[in-house]
Parts: C-alpha cells; sequence; structure tokens
C-alpha cells in the first residue's frame, strides 16, 4: 500500500454522526476522505456485529454451567460447553485483531488521501500572513484525526447499536434486571455529556498552549547558532520555560476534567454491575430466577456499558479529533489550488507589464508599494533602486507571483500571472531571495529544482550561467554533494551562486534577483555580470536589487523607489544623473566647501556600460521626491 480557523466543539455521539453527515455533503478533500473512511468502516460494522454476538457466549456460558451443569452434576456437558465457549472466545479474538488492524489502515488510507491538500496549505499558510503557531497545525490536525481512527474509539460507537440489545436480552431475564441496566445505562450517557460540556474549555487550551510551545521550539532549533554566539541561551530557556509552564498547566486541567468523570463513570458501572448481582441474588432468594440469570445478567451488564466506557476513556481524542477536522476543512478550502486554466499558454517571450500595481503583506491591508506602472520588452534589464523600507523586495515578491496583488495586474506577454497553473509560470520565472533557501539535497537537486525529470545537460547549462560549475567540481562529490538543510554545509558565497544557477535553470523568461551580490566576493561579481548579461543576450528580462553598482552594470534600465512609490524610471544613465544631481544639491547645501567627484553622467560618448548609481542610502536622506521628478 503505498502512503502517499476556528475550533469544534465536542458533542455526543448523535451530536456527531449529525455533523459528520453534513459534512459530507461537501466536495472539499477532507469530505471526501471521510467518505471513503466511512465506506470502509460499513465493512468494519460488520466485524463488529460478529463480535458482539460472540460477545454473548460468556453470559450463555455463565447461565448454563448454573442452570444445567451444576443440578445435573454432567462432566459431559460441562466440558461440550467449555470448547464452544473456548472456540467462541479464539473467533472473537481473532475477528477482535483483525477490526484493529482495519481500522490503522482506514486511519492510513485518510492520511494518504490528504497528503497533497496537506503539503499544499504548508506551502500556502505562510504566504497568507497565518501567525507561526497555525502554520504546522494542519499536520498535527491530520496526526491527531488518524491517530483516533487507528485507535479503539471508533469500536465504541460501532458497538453501540448493540446495547439495546443487550437491554433487550436484560429485560428478557426479568424486568427489574432490565430496568436496572436501562436507568443505569441512562445515567453514564448523563455522566458522558458532562463530560463533554466540562472538557470542551480545557481541551482548547491545552492544545493552543501546546502550539506556542512548538513555535518557540521550531525557533530555538532555526536559530540555535545566533542564540549561542549572542549569549541568548538564558534568555530563550526562560521563554522556553513560561511557554513550557503554560502548556503543563492547562494540560494537568485538562487531565483532571478527564481523570475525575471518567472515574467517575467507571465507579458508576461497578455500581451497576454489584447492583446487578444484588437484585439478581434478591430474584433468586424469591424463587424469581435462577443463579445462572444472577450472574450472566451481571455480565451482560458490563458488556452493554463497555461502548460509553470506551467512549469516555477515548473522549479526549474524540474532542481533538473533531476539532481537527473542522480546522482542516476550513484551511484545505481557503488554501485549495485554483481551478487550472482551461487552455495551456505558450512560454512568455515578448513582453512584462505592470498596471497600477498595489502590493501589501501577507495578512496586512496597508499597501507596501503603489501605483507601481512600467513596462520592458524581451532582452532588457532593470535595475530596482531605493533605500532600505523603500519596497523593493515586496514589488519583487509581486512580479514572480508569491505575493498577490492588492490592486493591479502584472502580465506576461499581455496574460496576467494567474492565468498560468504554478507549475507551469514557476518554468518561466527565475527568483533568487535574499536568503537563498535551498533544500536538504544534492547539488544537482537543488539546481534543477528537484525536477526528476531534468536533463543533465540542462543543470550544466545553468551551473556554467552563473559560474559555479568549476566551483561545484571542486566539492567533495561534485554535483553529487549533499549540502545539508539550508545549504548548511556551503559558504555564503557558495550558497548564493548556486541559488542563481537554479534561477536561471530551464532559460526562464522573466528572472528577478534580490541581492544576488550581497556575499559575493570580486569573482563572484564579476560571474554575475556575466550571467546576467547572457540572460538579456538570451532575451530573457533581468529585474536586480542591489545597493552594490557592480551587480547593475550589465542593466540598460532603472527605477527608483521612494516610499513605496516610483519616482523615476528610464535608461540607467538618466536615472543615475538625476539621483547623483538631486543628491549632490543636497549634499551642497549643507557642505558647500567639499569637492564633488565628476558626474558619471559626462562619461564619453562611446562607453559601453552605464554610470555606476549613486550611493542610494546618501540619496534616501536626500530630498529624493522633491529633487527628482517622476
Amino acid at each position: 500500500m503505498s502512503i502517499a480557523h476556528g475550533h469544534a466543539e465536542a458533542t455526543f455521539p448523535s451530536r456527531a454522526i449529525s455533523s459528520i453527515r453534513s459534512t459530507l455533503q461537501s466536495d472539499d478533500p477532507v469530505a471526501l476522505g471521510l467518505r471513503e473512511s466511512a465506506r470502509r468502516m460499513i465493512g468494519i460494522a460488520v466485524f463488529s456485529g460478529v463480535i458482539n454476538i460472540l460477545m454473548l457466549s460468556g453470559s450463555l456460558y455463565m447461565l448454563q454451567v448454573y442452570d444445567r451443569v451444576i443440578p445435573s452434576r454432567n462432566t459431559a456437558t460441562l466440558l461440550g460447553l467449555s470448547l464452544m465457549v473456548l472456540f467462541a472466545y479464539l473467533v472473537q479474538g481473532y475477528f477482535d485483531a483483525l477490526r484493529t488492524r482495519m481500522l490503522c489502515r482506514v486511519g492510513t488510507l485518510f492520511d494518504a488521501g490528504l497528503q497533497q491538500a496537506i503539503h499544499t496549505a504548508l506551502a500556502t499558510l505562510p504566504l497568507r500572513g497565518v501567525k507561526p503557531m497555525l502554520m504546522q497545525q494542519p499536520l498535527r490536525d491530520l496526526d491527531q484525526v488518524r491517530t483516533f481512527m487507528s485507535s479503539m474509539g471508533p469500536t465504541a460507537f460501532l458497538d453501540m447499536p448493540w446495547i439495546p440489545i443487550f437491554l433487550v436480552a436484560l429485560f428478557l431475564f426479568h424486568p427489574a434486571i432490565g430496568m436496572t441496566a436501562l436507568l443505569g445505562t441512562a445515567a453514564i450517557i448523563a455522566m458522558t455529556l458532562l463530560t463533554e460540556r466540562m472538557s470542551r474549555g480545557a481541551a482548547r487550551a491545552a492544545m493552543d498552549s501546546s502550539a506556542q510551545r512548538q513555535v518557540l521550539a521550531d525557533a530555538t532549533l532555526r536559530n540555535a547558532e545566533v542564540i549561542r554566539a549572542l549569549g541568548m541561551t538564558d534568555r530563550f530557556t526562560v521563554r522556553w520555560s513560561q511557554a513550557n509552564e503554560r502548556y503543563l498547566r492547562e494540560n494537568i486541567r485538562a487531565t483532571d476534567v478527564y481523570a475525575n468523570l471518567g472515574s467517575g463513570a467507571k465507579v458508576l458501572r461497578y455500581v451497576l454491575q454489584s447492583g446487578m448481582l444484588g437484585i439478581g441474588a434478591y430474584l433468586v432468594v424469591a424463587d424469581r430466577a435462577s443463579g445462572g440469570i444472577m450472574i450472566a445478567s451481571s455480565i451482560m451488564m458490563g458488556r452493554a456499558l463497555a461502548p460509553v466506557e470506551i467512549a469516555l476513556g477515548t473522549w479526549k481524542q474524540l474532542v481533538a479529533a473533531r476539532q481537527g477536522i473542522t480546522r482542516l476543512r476550513e484551511i484545505c478550502k481557503a488554501t485549495a489550488a485554483p481551478p487550472a486554466p482551461p487552455v495551456v499558454l505558450p512560454r512568455p517571450c515578448r513582453e512584462l507589464s505592470v498596471q497600477e500595481l498595489a502590493v501589501a503583506a501577507p495578512g496586512a491591508t496597508k499597501p507596501i508599494v503603489s501605483n507601481i506602472s512600467f513596462s520592458l520588452k524581451a532582452g532588457m534589464g532593470l535595475a530596482l533602486l531605493g533605500a532600505s523600507a523603500s519596497g523593493k523586495t515586496s514589488l519583487s515578491k509581486a512580479l514572480v507571483g508569491i505575493w498577490p496583488a492588492q490592486n493591479g495586474v502584472v502580465r506576461l506577454d499581455g496574460a496576467a500571472l494567474d492565468q498560468w497553473r504554478n507549475e507551469d509560470l514557476g518554468r518561466y520565472i527565475g527568483y533568487l531571495p535574499q536568503d537563498v533557501a535551498l533544500f536538504d539535497g544534492t547539488v544537482a537537486e537543488n539546481i534543477c529544482r528537484f525536477d526528476e525529470a531534468a536533463h543533465s545537460d540542462a543543470i550544466l547549462r545553468a551551473a556554467q550561467i552563473a559560474g559555479v560549475h568549476d566551483i561545484i567540481l571542486r566539492l567533495p562529490e561534485g554535483y553529487s554533494t549533499r549540502i545539508g538543510e539550508g545549504g548548511m554545509s556551503l559558504s555564503a558565497g557558495q550558497r548564493q551562486r548556486i541559488g542563481l544557477a537554479r534561477a536561471v535553470f530551464g532559460d526562464p523568461f522573466l528572472v528577478v534577483l534580490d541581492e544576488p551580490n550581497a556575499n559575493l566576493d570580486a569573482d563572484g561579481e564579476n560571474a554575475l555580470t556575466r550571467a546576467i548579461q547572457i540572460l538579456r543576450y538570451n532575451k530573457c528580462i533581468v529585474i536586480v536589487i542591489s545597493h552594490r553598482p557592480s551587480a547593475l552594470a550589465a542593466l540598460n534600465m532603472a527605477m527608483v523607489l521612494y516610499e513605496g512609490k516610483s519616482i523615476a524610471f528610464g535608461p540607467c544613465e538618466e536615472i543615475f544623473a538625476r539621483v547623483r544631481a538631486a543628491t549632490g544639491q543636497s549634499t551642497a547645501a549643507r557642505e558647500p566647501a567639499v569637492v564633488r567627484e565628476p558626474s558619471a553622467a559626462r562619461q564619453p560618448a562611446g562607453a559601453r556600460q552605464p554610470a555606476a548609481p549613486p550611493d542610494l542610502k546618501t540619496a534616501r536622506r536626500a530630498p529624493v521626491a522633491e529633487s527628482v521628478e517622476p
């Protein structure tokens, strides 16, 4: 077999069944998984019926022993009855084990059927501004639902339909015995309802505190080096202790509720069984029943109440599973992939156009950049300039489809980004973020974006364009070298250059590089410049964000962002000259005695490379918005 927000409130099984029925009316992945699981449960219910029938063998054995064997003193009858009940117990044990194995497989198949939807949710939630404590919640919810399905919890609900049959049998023994059993069953059901009401808040609080603790643990693992180097270990230990203390406190509160009510239900069951013996003894003394009925009724009473006791014992898992199903449905619905376009568009090859684009961070409403409009033809290169917090990275994320546009649209060859499937669009886009974000695997796998069908020639071509081929060959196992999570076995410069090779893999049409030379030496910067030239020669559009002039030398267009707005867009020489002029005027007003360097715009007419851009941090201090007209 291949193994591929809101909170729900727990209710008694009747409400649970009606809730599941309403859930199955929809077509979301969770509903489909539940529908398949319910279909498989029908077969398990048949085994449960056989098991419950065989459960009567013990009561019938005691009844026959007391009413037939003892009065007749017939050992042959005793031997025959004993062999029969032994066979019944063996068959019951076989079917019980088979039912448990089937439940485990039902839970596993439910988990496997949701893997694609859950992974899509895990990859989408960080882009929707979801709180860190909720990003791993879908996986935890799926584990809880699978664990409950694989446990003895479902058997309680499969056995509950047999409770009336046992009660009817007890009424047949004697009306007093049946009435006692009926009242006892009603009392335990009332105890179950009380458990649900009192445990609701405690279970929710324990789950929330557990999620908060897990977020802190994940953050500690990711930033262990920084915590150690900056001497923050003791401080984070205090924060961890506080979060863990909250979790333990809420867990104790929830456990206390389950323990108190569960023990109360168990005591009530003991009282009922002993009371059944007492009533049976009274009936025997009064010559209204036999000794066999007295013993058999006590055993059958315990069997009738067993499903309710199992439900109480697994109530905590039931509550978690019901809450998990509700959250899974909402998350899978919110992060479901859009329907595939009816027509597969060809590879873009002409133009990138941006129209009145406004972008906000996920989960925020205030735009970081707004009213951005420009267009680039194939083979053009754009230097995206601006001081820190001017919106450059936010704009780049919108250009490659990471962040959705709040207003406006980004188009490739006239088609908006959402007209492509994500997998298709990804082949036409190259992106190098600031943090590079490599994955555990070989160098070749990271360059080819883990495409199992990638050809070696394409991987080598990407590495050669990025100028990293010789560096890779010097690694212990060349392209087969495993780099560890995040590329931990590589230097920062090596990670950045392999990230560049990944960005240019597959001949993308649009390549966006965010601070691509932040960790590069002189050789690396030369390789970056050469890569940009090659991409432009191959009619790719290249957009580069950088504060270092060397990364911008091979570009022909520039855009300056100031407080989220475009204040200048045009050829590099013109934009650099205007920004330098604005900066120079501001500097001259404050320091008239300073001798300034000649403007880079005064280069000889035959100069092949655009002028180096000015210091953008200095430009940020100057009133750029007033000095440079859009």
